[in-house]
């Protein structure tokens, strides 16, 4: 692939949600020509990813959460309510949905957020600056080799049937990459013999497996191994579509999703830290009980305090007041015991976290009861699936170990089994060219802590074996998943999800900027100069850093090319008004670039600040609108 310029290339290793997100953040925020590159090796992943593109998603498969908490802008909540209801091309959607006016507590179709992000692509590319262009390629990037002017990208480019026996291979080189693979997929070991089986659905997002679902006879037995919401969205199609049959929803921990009352509003609590958590760790079992008493305890309190939080959502309320504490807590916990309790506690944990809408729920809820609906729970382990010779699969469960049924075993013979146990978190495991390569040359390491997703830095950079950055690398989405936990305290899906990619989009995007600014062999040292200097903030806010700040928040969050030029006017004549300060031993020019620098990273901070709703840090920033200061 030729240049379309003389000026720096970004490439992004797939186009999905981290992606495309990351990619709207580069062409808003880039201030000079940059050429961003948009690699991805399926068609219809692009602006979607497996979790929203439109094959793997019926227009009855909806958001988990509200439609308000799904805009890809933190800074600005309801984008995608605003979008829904003004922008859209509904002219090819189904009844009900053709006609509904979204709110910001009800439902959405996952389908369409490939249009929205599709367009605010689109915009973002629009409203650039001169000279920073968008590229949107196809291929599979299989290798990489760092130099020292950046990074050599091996790309296979893939026929229309997705790889040709002998595909070609091409290398294209860009100054910083950005990893942005999404969700791998695992090969549950219990289903080692039915993986190619026509009755076996091993990913339910995929096309096949959507078809597979649709097409099933509505007397038919279905087995859905696993209880995350993923499960809940096969159950709820096949409820929808009037579907009469046996449904086996088959958990190992007997856990269900809490329904979000009607009328829901994400927020965050202030709690006290939970000093329980932070106690010397001795033993499995003493850290199970001290977390389960602080636990009781605070949901207890939160319940009598505060009656005007709905006791369904008292448990995600808590979840989140714990996060900002958690790191600490963590850092207690052998690394061993730290992945058995994520792995033993993982369903649970997401449950906590978060919950899922009435649409998605009430059927599901309906079919459950009375005893003898068509929904089963099976709380048990799936110890194997084999075919039987009428062409079914048989599930073998066994019970729980504290059910009282030693050596308790269960057989379901189905039609069909949905295998909702599709991710594969631990990258020494992924089966792609990419990570093999990656992680045999030491430009990935497998996060030590947890087993799940890479080693990077508090920037999002890859580390190699010795901690050091790998090279221009950084990564955003699933790829972060450890790192999240034990750096953020972040928890269940809220590792990788929209939430916390909307923060990693915003962060990286900067930093990649940020390092492509010209250097030479003392920039390094003017910046640690210059970090010093500003520790002080009293100080800075004195000098007219604080108002600079809130001129770069607003740059940042503007979608308009005219309004950021503005802004950038502004900002530029606030950072020389702030003045030279005598101890620098720099030209004022070379003093600009670092005061505009530190200004950058101060207003990432407050873009990316999780201690408030994404409201709230409208009010804080200063951008809210009128009507939102009103309510």
């Amino acid at each position: 692939m030729s240049r379309t310029g003389r000026c720096p290339r970004v490439l992004i290793v797939g186009a999905g949600l981290a992606g495309t997100a990351t990619a709207i953040r580069l062409l808003r925020f880039a201030r000079r020509p940059l050429e961003v590159v948009l690699l991805e090796r399926r068609g219809d992943y692009r602006s979607a990813g497996v979790a929203y593109h439109r094959e793997g998603n019926p227009w009855d498969h909806v958001f988990n959460i509200q439609a308000g908490r799904m805009s890809a802008f933190r800074e600005d909540v309801l984008d995608f309510v605003r979008w829904a209801n003004l922008e859209a091309d509904r002219s090819n959607w189904p009844a009900p949905w053709a006609g509904t006016e979204f709110t910001e507590q009800g439902p959405a179709p996952r389908r369409i957020f490939q249009d929205y992000l599709t367009d605010r692509l689109a915009e973002a590319r629009r409203e650039s600056c001169h000279g920073v262009v968008l590229v949107e390629a196809d291929g599979e990037a299989v290798d990489m080799n760092v130099i020292p002017a950046g990074v050599e990208v091996t790309v296979r480019q893939l026929d229309a049937a997705g790889a040709g026996p002998e595909p070609e291979s091409s290398v294209l080189f860009a100054e910083h990459v950005v990893l942005a693979t999404g969700l791998e997929l695992r090969d549950p070991p219990f289903a080692a013999q039915v993986r190619d089986h026509a009755s076996f659905v091993r990913n339910p997002y995929s096309a096949a497996g959507v078809r597979k679902l649709v097409g099933l006879p509505p007397e038919a037995t279905v087995a859905i191994v696993g209880s995350v919401l993923s499960a809940y969205d096969s159950a709820g199609l096949l409820l929808r579509r009037g579907h009469t049959g046996r449904i086996h929803l088959i958990s190992r921990t007997g856990t269900m999703f809490r329904t979000y009352p009607g009328g829901h509003e994400h927020g965050v609590l202030q709690l006290p830290c939970p000093k329980a958590l932070l106690e010397p760790y001795r033993n499995r079992d003493e850290f199970l009980d001290r977390v389960r008493a602080e636990w009781r305890t605070t949901c207890a309190t939160v319940v009598r305090e505060r009656p005007d939080i709905d006791p369904a959502v008292v448990a995600e309320r808590v979840t989140k007041a714990w996060e900002p504490h958690l790191p600490e807590a963590i850092e207690r916990i052998p690394s061993a015991e730290l992945r058995r309790l994520l792995d033993e506690f993982s369903t649970a944990i997401a449950a906590f976290r978060v919950g899922a809408v009435q649409y998605t729920m009430a059927v599901i809820e309906r079919a459950m009861h009375p005893a003898g609906g068509p929904v089963k729970l099976v709380v048990g382990t799936v110890g194997g699936i084999t075919p039987t010779p009428s062409g079914r699969l048989a599930v073998s469960v066994l019970a729980p170990r504290d059910a009282g049924v030693p050596g308790g075993k269960e057989h379901i013979e189905a039609d069909l089994v949905v295998s909702s146990f599709g991710r594969e978190s631990d990258y020494s495991r992924v089966d792609q060219p990419l990570w093999r390569n990656l992680l045999r040359r030491g430009m990935a390491v497998p996060h030590e802590r947890t087993g799940r997703g890479l080693e990077v830095d508090a920037d999002g950079t890859l580390l190699g074996p010795d901690g050091q950055p790998a090279g221009p690398l950084s990564a955003t989405g699933v790829l972060r998943e450890g790192d999240e936990i034990v750096r953020n305290g972040r928890t269940g899906a809220f590792t990788f999800n929209l939430a916390a990619i909307k923060n990693q989009s915003i962060a990286v995007a900067a930093h990649v900027i940020e390092r492509l600014e010209p250097e030479d062999d003392s920039w390094t040292q003017s910046i640690a100069e210059y970090r010093e200097h500003v520790s002080n903030i009293e100080e800075a806010a004195r000098s007219g850093f604080e108002h600079a700040v809130v001129l770069e928040v607003r740059r940042m969050a503007t979608r308009t090319r005219a309004e950021r030029e503005l802004l950038d006017s502004q900002l530029a004549t606030c950072i020389r008004s702030v003045g030279e300060h005598p101890a620098f031993r720099m030209d004022s020019s070379r003093q600009y670039r670092l005061i505009g620098m530190a200004v950058g990273r101060a207003a990432v901070e407050r873009l990316t600040d999780v201690s408030v709703t994404p409201r709230q840090l409208r009010r804080q920033l200063g951008i809210a609108k009128s009507e939102e200061l009103g309510e």
